[in-house]
């Protein structure tokens, strides 16, 4: 539902074609979706309308990309570490 509302504003019963879903159905998802602040429905006579907030998806990228590098960076340096395990390891010889 989310992608489709990217693309602009949707009725309920746009959104809810491509999932062969309810009307009731598809509006519990907009609820849920309204509750985490991402979509905003207004009503135009009988139709709802809903329309993406994408604000708080913007915060949870970001959130993700700190994390992303955060650990992207923990894995190099232990992909070092490791290397310069295996590199000493090699240099002293076998033992037996």
């Amino acid at each position: 539902m989310l992608r489709r509302l990217a693309g602009g504003e949707r009725s309920i019963g746009e959104l809810a074609a491509p999932f062969r879903m309810s009307f009731a159905g598809a509006s519990k998802h907009v609820r849920a979706l309204e509750s985490a602040g991402l979509v905003r429905r207004t009503v135009r006579g009988r139709t709802h309308v809903c329309s993406l907030d994408p604000a708080p998806l913007a915060a949870a990228d970001e959130w993700l990309r700190f994390y992303e590098r955060f650990w992207t960076e923990r894995l190099d340096a232990l992909e070092r570490e490791l290397g310069q395990v295996d590199t000493s390891h090699d240099e002293g010889g076998e033992h037996e």
